[in-house]
């Protein structure tokens, strides 16, 4: 019996991720590395390196592209590109996909072709795959968890050490579990992607990522770590959405979690990640959210998938949605400078450092919180879980 030809793989991109994704390749016979197009080429890559994106589109003996540049050009116009010319795509892109959602899971519909993304939400946790797994059986109600390993990375650092939120960044950049630049990652903004893109799969919706609600933890001081123990609790950025009537909650937020709750355990760059089926509950899926091999462990399973057959999206379900946040209560801790009506009106407790308030909505808080700063650039919220 004949062997199967490898498939063939064009790789956009040679670096971490990119590099983990060429060696986990060329030790597999099923697989072939074609080309790849790279700025930076480590010197055991012997591929042949093309210069313009149009000789791969061209080029019929290559039926895959994988995209792992990142950022948002040329990676979409790259991505569009590929699947326009009838290729398989995988991507690791969560800006890209979260961004150019609607338009690139239609195109590859409409192609026939292959779009696969599974290394953009969890790393290296098999959690959009298995998302689709369940949302294929019943309704998927709810989506939460730690979807950042920089941000729990830090949070776990200054509940553990006592120490500043300047001094676990800084050990987290030094580890490289942090980016040089980390701001999408401490403002919410990296989280939020993987939010809208898992609601999207498991909802079968599309959501707009400018209505998710996002607080981050760059405002986070070592005095709020301090009364969150004196609480008993641990502060997590935690995700969060649900599937609504006609709509959906989704929210990306500090959370005071109490010892009871399995992500108040999670250690340094991990992630926990969770899903909520109509019928079987609560499922959890743990694992490393980020690094060389475990992204790329990801992409290469989606290269495996493909190879045996897997075309379109994990779903084929693009109907619009709202976020709507107004029907989520929840208690918050508040710490801010000055006096203010609103917040004086709503507090039930006072700490040394900030306030516990009663119940009220996300959507109310959060849009309290983003006209506050205008005036204490440094306030800071965490509901209570």
């Amino acid at each position: 019996m004949k062997n199967k030809e490898p498939m063939r793989i064009a790789l956009l991109g040679l670096g971490t991720v990119g590099y983990g994704v060429y060696e986990f390749i060329r030790a597999r016979e099923d697989l072939q590395v074609a080309c790849a197009m790279s700025l930076v080429v480590p010197e055991d890559v012997t591929c042949p390196i093309v210069k313009d994106i149009r000789d791969i589109w061209a080029d019929e003996t290559i039926d895959t592209v994988v995209e792992v540049i990142g950022g948002l050009h040329p990676a979409y116009e790259w991505v569009k590109g590929s699947l326009e010319a009838g290729k398989n795509v995988i991507t690791a892109n969560k800006l890209l996909i979260a961004a150019h959602y609607k338009e690139l899971v239609s195109l590859a519909l409409e192609k026939g072709v292959a779009l696969r993304c599974t290394a953009a939400a969890g790393g290296g946790i098999p959690w959009l795959t298995s998302l689709k797994r369940c949302a294929e059986q019943e309704p998927v109600i709810r989506i939460s968890g730690i979807m950042n390993g920089t941000t729990n990375f830090i949070l776990d650092t200054m509940h553990t050490t006592g120490g500043s939120f300047d001094t676990a960044l800084a050990e987290a950049q030094r580890l490289g579990y942090a980016e040089f630049d980390p701001t999408d990652d401490l403002n919410g903004a990296d989280i939020r992607r993987k939010l809208v893109i898992s609601s999207n799969i498991g909802y079968g919706c599309v959501l707009d990522e400018k209505e998710v609600a996002t607080e981050g933890i760059e405002h986070i001081t070592g005095e709020d770590i301090a009364a969150f123990r004196s609480m008993g609790r641990v502060c997590k950025l935690i995700a969060a959405s649900r599937k609504l009537d006609h709509s959906v909650a989704a929210y990306i937020e500090p959370a005071l979690v109490p010892p009871s709750m399995p992500e108040s355990a999670i250690p340094t760059n991990y992630n926990l990640i969770s899903l909520t089926g109509e019928h079987i509950g609560k499922q959890s899926f743990y694992g490393q959210g980020a690094g060389r091999y475990p992204t790329a462990y990801n992409v290469l399973q989606d290269c495996v998938d493909v190879s045996h057959g897997i075309r379109g999206f994990y779903t084929d379900r693009l109907e619009e949605a709202h976020v709507d946040n107004s029907t989520v209560y929840r208690h918050y801790y508040v710490r801010t400078k000055g006096d203010d009506s609103w917040l004086k009106a709503r507090t039930e407790s006072f700490l040394p450092c900030g306030v516990i308030t009663e119940a009220v909505s996300v959507s109310e808080i959060h849009a309290w919180a983003k006209k506050r700063r205008e005036l204490d650039p440094d306030c800071f919220i965490a509901s209570l879980r």
